[in-house]
Formats: structure tokens, sequence, C-alpha cells
């Protein structure tokens, strides 16, 4: 997922949430908002609660990869925050990809 592609600011992150469209299941926790730029991007928060920052920024990558397999930043038309949950760690790459790619088609049906 290429830099420009990332929401970074606490201002963007707080603005798509302050909306308060979002989907959740036991894994993710999924806010989305329409794009703001000519091309969406997606920023990722993992609470301390699920480890040390080497865990976390494994956790970051893992999403990331996710991402790439499936999504396609110019023809999407919103910006996303996921919010990585605790049964993250519980589940395969697999099981968490496919968790991931419902709930955001999911979020464009509302």
């Amino acid at each position: 997922m290429v830099k420009e592609n990332r929401i970074r600011k606490n201002e963007e992150f707080s603005r798509i949430i302050s909306k308060r469209k979002s989907c959740a299941n036991s894994s993710f926790v999924v806010y989305f908002d329409k794009r703001a730029q000519d091309h969406s991007r997606i920023g990722i928060s993992v609470s301390k609660k699920l480890g040390n920052a080497v865990v976390r920024n494994k956790i970051k990558r893992q999403v990331r990869m996710m991402i790439a397999n499936f999504y396609k930043f110019d023809e999407e038309t919103h910006d996303f925050i996921i919010i990585v949950r605790n049964s993250f760690l519980e589940n395969s790459f697999a099981e968490n990809q496919l968790n991931l790619e419902k709930l955001i088609r999911k979020s464009y049906n509302r």
C-alpha cells in the first residue's frame, strides 16, 4: 500500500469516525465516509491492548497485505478507518482477510 493511500493525521481519523458510519465483526471495526481526494485512502488503528510495538506493527503489516490483495484504490469510493480487535490474534490470516473483505463490501451497501 503506497503512503499516499494511507490516512495518517489524527484530524482525518477523527473526521471519519465522527460521521458514525460503521460496520463491525469479531476481528474488525470499519468506519467509512465518502472519499475526500481523487483516490480512496485507508487508516489502520491497533490498540496497545493487543501487544507491544513489535506485535502492533506486525498486525498493521498484515492488514495492509490483506487490503493489497483485494482493494483497488482508484476505483473505490470511500475512505476507511480499520480498527483491529482482540480476536484478530486468534484467527488465521485467511480468516481475517475474509472477514475484512466482507466488512468493506458490506459498507458499500449502507
